[in-house]
């Protein structure tokens, strides 16, 4: 299997999300977003799936750091390096980004609650909003508040995954809510383990689906009206993952069970729409 194989598989069998906004992308656009994905995939694995070892944990993303080296320096090694090394000459994906994504996902290793919501920004910032930041040198853009769209909406993503995976982090030992909205409407670390569906974990969860929308209205308030037609698959994301938090909201909070998602209909839907939208957008500037 040759490295595009590699990374195309291994977009294509995580079936996440942002699939559907990949397909409508330029074939050099799409590529190199494969690229980033496949690495955000490959060094999130080491963690969640590594049984436990961090000691080898901790070698295999120190491994990554030097390919993300070897990468800028035109020596990678890995398959999904390889391909980032593509992207790179095409696009100006940030070496500090990567790195960035690496240094979020290994906190994972080292910290299993966060105290205030500040304290969990930093890990939200690294493992969502750096990858915002490597996907709009991808789509393109003009105006420098595209970076601050960025950042914002990746904030929201991940407050999003949060809520929807609050069972099965809890159940791994993580607890990503913050540690003063527990307390704040009394629910401990063991309720989330256990499911135990109540008025105040409701509660606690429509506070964090107020903080998730305050990110989603920062960031669409500093998309920048010019750049939208090129920033269009980042909408698509913004957009899914929006749908996501609605349909949590609809459920009353009720992620115990059935693991809530957005239908593979609506999300064709959503990012049919916003391909769309830039397509008219373009006609009319030209």
């Amino acid at each position: 299997m040759n490295a595009g194989q590699f990374v195309s598989r291994l977009t294509r069998r995580s079936r996440s999300n942002f699939f559907y906004a990949f397909l409508v992308l330029p074939k050099a656009q799409r590529d190199a977003m494969y690229a980033v994905y496949a690495f955000c995939r490959i060094v999130d694995d080491i963690v969640d799936e590594g049984g436990g070892d961090r000691a080898r944990a901790r070698r295999e993303l120190g491994w990554w750091r030097e390919e993300v080296q070897r990468v800028f320096g035109g020596r990678p090694e890995h398959p999904a390096g390889e391909r980032l090394q593509d992207s790179i000459r095409r696009f100006p994906i940030p070496q500090q980004a990567l790195l960035d994504i690496i240094d979020g996902v290994e906190m994972d290793l080292d910290q299993s609650s966060y105290a205030t919501f500040d304290a969990l920004y930093p890990y939200c910032y690294r493992v969502a909003s750096a990858v915002g930041l490597c996907t709009i040198e991808i789509f393109g853009y003009g105006d420098p508040r595209a970076r601050e769209y960025a950042v914002s909406l990746g904030v929201a993503l991940q407050l999003t995954n949060i809520m929807r995976d609050v069972r099965p982090d809890a159940a791994m030992g993580r607890v990503y809510l913050p540690q003063e909205d527990l307390d704040r409407f009394g629910v401990t670390a063991d309720d989330l383990r256990e499911g135990r569906y109540t008025p105040a974990f409701v509660a606690l969860m429509e506070r964090q689906a107020a903080r998730a929308h305050e990110y989603y209205d920062r960031a669409w308030s500093a998309l920048p009206a010019a750049d939208r037609p090129r920033l269009f698959a980042a909408e698509i994301m913004g957009h899914t993952y929006f749908e996501l938090l609605g349909a949590m909201e609809q459920r009353r909070f009720q992620v115990f069970g059935e693991r809530v998602s957005v239908p593979t209909r609506r999300r064709l839907a959503i990012a049919l729409r916003y391909w769309a939208g830039a397509r008219l957008r373009r006609r009319s500037a030209a």
